[in-house]
């Protein structure tokens, strides 16, 4: 059985459980998913202060959980869309790693242009700059951000459903997009139910997620095992364990 383990960057135990759900329901009984929570930093990521230390909590997060298997997994996924720690998690990890953000970029492409509609409107230039760094920038046609967070949208799916239909219309209407991602861990599931209001393919970031695990296309890594290239120094134990001695 295939072992996909979920990293949730946030530290809201809600989205874990709205991610092991989804993730699973859509990986099927051949997988095996465990979705772990991170230890620190903030309940939902809205920001580049929240985003700074989710990149952190990712990489500890990771080095706990692989601390506490019998197993190692065979993928790893971040349930964030934004994919905080994705560079530096790949590069440490011998399995194939990817975010919610980064998976979807890749599904939505083949349907040619496309635009992200998402909770918080602090997240338009960071998702740019993150495209633009895992060379999807091109393909992109825009980003609608709507002032509510993933979180108060989970929080409230009726409202959220009016607001984040009009705005997947809106983003086709002005930007021309050719398929839209609705982005985020908190929006899991909603996408099928705008799908009929919209003209376009809507693409689920947290099953985009999912199906990558399903294909593990990503490079194989340069590593044999888990590690860092660094000795640590005042981290939490299992990130030291993974370091290079001091």
């Amino acid at each position: 059985m295939r072992k996909l383990l979920v990293i949730n960057p946030n530290t809201s135990a809600s989205v874990s459980a709205l991610l092991q759900t989804h993730v699973q329901a859509a990986a099927g009984l051949h997988v095996q998913v465990r979705t772990v929570t991170a230890r620190f930093g903030a309940p939902y990521i809205s920001d580049e202060a929240s985003y700074a230390v989710a990149a952190h909590a990712t990489l500890d997060t990771w080095a706990a959980a692989l601390a506490g298997a019998d197993e190692a997994p065979d993928a790893v996924l971040i349930g964030c869309f934004g994919d905080p720690g994705l560079l530096a998690l790949r590069e440490s990890s011998p399995v194939p790693v990817t975010g919610l953000a980064e998976a979807a970029f890749i599904e939505a492409a083949r349907h040619g242009r496309f635009a992200i509609v998402t909770g918080g409107e602090r997240w338009g230039p960071m998702l740019q700059r993150l495209a633009q760094a895992l060379g999807h920038a091109p393909s992109l046609a825009g980003i609608h951000t709507v002032a509510p967070t993933g979180a108060q949208l989970a929080a409230d799916p009726a409202a959220a459903r009016t607001l984040l239909t009009q705005a997947c219309r809106d983003a086709v209407r002005q930007l021309g997009a050719q398929a839209v991602i609705l982005g985020g861990a908190g929006l899991a599931g909603m996408a099928a139910a705008l799908q009929p209001g919209v003209s376009v393919p809507l693409i689920d970031s947290v099953l985009a997620g999912a199906r990558w695990a399903l294909r593990s296309h990503a490079p194989p890594s340069q590593r044999s095992k888990p590690g860092f290239d660094v000795p640590w120094d005042k981290l939490s134990p299992e990130l030291t364990a993974l370091g290079l001695p001091p």
